[in-house]
């Protein structure tokens, strides 16, 4: 029973898009029936637990069952303690799928303190894979990095929109839940977008820009540079820099991707969004740093764009996700680990 609650949980937490922090959902279950439910929408938003909280009156949150995806937050941020709001509305239960690692720890701690019991591990394997971008800075100590392109059938970029509105509002949602998105400078170049989440999913932090010119060729007036909707990175090696750009070493000819990772990391962002092209793709495989691939496969044949060929062959595919979005697909696939081709100093295993 515990498992059909603790589901339920982890579809709501699914609905947000709350980089830089974790998805967080949150069931509330009285009698065996249910009561309400909630998830953290958005960073700076209330959290899971509080919106649940919300949705129930008090009487009927006394001596009830709180499900939850992540250890209740013990400390006071943007938001109050997610614990002490439990104890304060007088629940009897709390199961937890997995322990916070981050500054939200210690409130399984808490709760037992205030003699509420709790339960932990519930479902802990599918929790953490809902939360692989965020739980990245812990176990690897950078961000999730997830390669996502948008092909034909035959394997071919485009030209143009080639996916339908569903597949771009989920691609939308993967920046935010990633918090930074990347493209090369051909694409920047080729496509001029403008790499944000749109009215679709309204952020206090929206994701980082960022965009790979190692050579400082770019023009001013790209959309990235001069729209002013999201923070905008440009990428350059030091000996071409300027003022306000980020500067990243070379290696082997290439800017090292470790090195812009760790800024990454340093800016409090979870996750790397990179959305192209083929060979800022094929750079992450090379140097090791590729945790998904996300391919969005249109229904049609004989596109007109250039062949999507990132040179992923090595990388070993561990699990495979899809979903259909109307006449698309999307297939997500996680990485499992690289046969190094061409060890060297950029490379990890």
């Amino acid at each position: 029973m515990h498992e059909h609650w603790m589901e339920l949980a982890l579809r709501q937490a699914v609905r947000g898009y709350s980089a830089p922090n974790p998805l967080v959902g949150c069931v509330i279950v009285k009698d065996g029936e249910w009561v309400s439910s909630g998830f953290h929408l958005a960073a700076g938003l209330p959290h899971a637990e509080v919106e649940a909280l919300r949705g129930a009156s008090p009487k009927k949150l006394v001596g009830s069952d709180v499900y939850v995806t992540l250890e209740p937050c013990a400390h006071q941020g943007r938001t109050p303690s997610c614990a002490q709001a439990l104890i304060e509305a007088k629940v009897a239960r709390v199961i937890v799928a997995m322990r916070d690692p981050g500054i939200g720890k210690g409130g399984c701690k808490v709760l037992r303190a205030a003699g509420i019991e709790v339960i932990e591990g519930v479902l802990e394997d599918e929790a953490r894979r809902l939360n692989a971008i965020w739980l990245s800075q812990f176990d690897r100590g950078r961000p999730f990095v997830t390669l996502k392109a948008a092909i034909t059938l035959d394997g071919r970029l485009g030209p143009g929109l080639i996916t339908n509105s569903l597949s771009r509002h989920r691609g939308r949602q993967m920046r935010a839940q990633h918090g930074a998105v990347l493209v090369g400078a051909e694409t920047a170049l080729m496509d001029n977008p403008m790499l944000t989440v749109r009215e679709e999913f309204p952020m206090a932090e929206p994701p980082i820009r960022i965009v790979l010119d190692p050579r400082r060729r770019l023009p001013d007036d790209l959309k990235l540079f001069t729209d002013e909707k999201a923070p905008t990175w440009r990428v350059v090696s030091s000996t071409h820099a300027a003022p306000g750009d980020v500067v990243v070493p070379m290696r082997d000819g290439a800017l090292d991707l470790g090195a812009l990772l760790s800024r990454l990391t340093e800016a409090g962002i979870p996750g790397l969004l990179v959305e192209g092209g083929a060979r800022t793709h094929a750079s992450f495989h090379q140097q090791g740093l590729v945790d998904r691939l996300c391919l969005f496969l249109a229904p049609s044949w004989k596109g007109e764009g250039p062949v999507w060929d990132a040179s992923l062959d090595g990388i070993k595919f561990s699990r495979v996700a899809s979903q259909v979005l109307a006449e698309d697909v999307l297939i997500q696939y996680d990485v499992h680990g690289w046969r190094q081709r061409d060890p060297g100093p950029l490379n990890q295993p």
